[in-house]
């Protein structure tokens, strides 16, 4: 797959919240996972598509109520793609909030290689 297919069945798996059929589908076996520095309750780098599995079932136990998602992009350039993320959300003890982030991909042989996430910590 190129780039902008790996990208455009990104997207489609995440507005139709198959996140992990994208994980199973696109994702090298050693994709790597980076968060911002100072990310409460994740460690900043993950290796590996189990790694990253069990990092997003953490993440699931730490919500209590998912509204919805919205997707801006992808957008494409050589080997990576990029789009934006507004979730609606309802973490545990928390009240209800939007949070945005972007999201960086790199691509390579058909499969997502790395994943980084920017957002406000």
């Amino acid at each position: 797959m190129t780039t902008q297919e790996v990208a455009t069945q990104w997207a489609e798996y995440c507005r139709t919240g198959q996140m992990e059929k994208a994980q199973q589908e696109l994702y090298s076996k050693d994709c790597v996972s980076l968060e911002m520095e100072g990310a409460q309750g994740f460690p900043q780098r993950v290796e590996g598509i189990e790694g990253i599995a069990e990092k997003g079932k953490q993440w699931e136990g730490m919500v209590e109520e998912f509204h919805g998602l919205e997707i801006d992009g992808p957008i494409v350039a050589g080997n990576h793609f990029t789009a934006t993320m507004k979730m609606d959300i309802t973490m545990k003890g928390q009240p209800r909030r939007t949070d945005e982030e972007i999201a960086l991909y790199r691509v390579e042989n058909g499969k997502i290689v790395s994943e980084q996430f920017f957002y406000a910590v």
